[in-house]
Formats: structure tokens, sequence, C-alpha cells
């Protein structure tokens, strides 16, 4: 195979992420954050449970969610079925940035996927959605003892 895809995911990745921040950067909110609030609003989502949805760590989690609370955009409250989880509550000032967040990502994800032929849209995101989804090939990383570090993207005319 002449394709790196390891590359390739790397960079279409970073790029995207690289748009998303600087777009959600004027509400202000990162994606990050935004990904915590949302899918947070259906309620009744402990902080782990949110961690492990978003894909992030313990230390991470914890990060996000205290600036969340002193944004303003959510709040952690004692759940109801066990005393040493919290839920996490999004405040109506975060219902109002995820919304508002929605339709910056929205756009920008319908930008991205209109650089495509329409007959080739859906079969992509199928196809992520089968590598990523439930049992899929790439759902669950294999166990790695040297760190995984990101590479440096490549400039234009530059031979890496």
């Amino acid at each position: 195979m002449d394709t790196d895809l390891a590359f390739l995911l790397s960079q279409a990745s970073h790029a995207l992420a690289t748009e998303l921040t600087a777009a959600l950067a004027g509400l202000p909110i990162t994606p990050r954050s935004f990904c915590v609030l949302r899918a947070a609003l259906p309620g009744n989502r402990t902080q782990s449970q949110l961690a492990v949805e978003c894909a992030l760590d313990k230390t991470t989690m914890v990060v996000t969610i205290d600036e969340l609370e002193q944004a303003g955009l959510a709040e952690r409250r004692p759940s109801a079925s066990d005393r040493r989880a919290r839920i996490i509550a999004v405040t109506p000032a975060g219902e109002r940035m995820v919304a508002a967040g929605l339709d910056i990502v929205d756009g920008i994800y319908a930008d991205v996927l209109a650089a495509l032929p329409a007959r080739e849209r859906a079969g992509f995101l199928a196809a992520l959605e089968r590598l990523m989804g439930d049992g899929g090939r790439l759902a669950t990383p294999v166990a790695c003892e040297t760190p995984v570090r990101r590479r440096a993207p490549r400039v234009a005319g530059t031979v890496a």
C-alpha cells in the first residue's frame, strides 16, 4: 500500500480540529469543552460517562469540567444513585453555548464534506463510523507501553 493511512487520518483530524478551534474561539469555547457540554445535554450523565464518550482521560475531564463550571456553563451535582459520582448538568448559558456551537460545527462539517462529490460523502462517513463504532476495527486502541505522540504536520513543498 502506497498510502500512509495513519498520516492521512492524523493530518485530516489535525486540520479539522484546528479549524474548529479557530471557529469556536469566538464564542469562546474549545472543541473539547463543546464536546463535553454537548454530550452532557441529555442530563443524568456522570463525569466518568462523559469522559468515556468524549475520549478524555480522568485528569483532562476534571480540568474541563472545572473550566466549564468557572464559565457558568455547567455544574457538578450529586448523583441520586451513587454518592461518590457527580452528574454534570448543563446550565441555561451552557445550553445557549451548545446551540451557538452547533451552528458553527455543523457549518464546518457541511463545508468539509462538500469538498467531496455528493456520491462519496455518505460512503466516507459510513466507513469511518464502521471503523470507529462498537466492535469496529479502530474502536478500541491496543495496549501500548510507549506513548503515542502526534507527528508534526507536513508543510507544503517540504520533504518529510
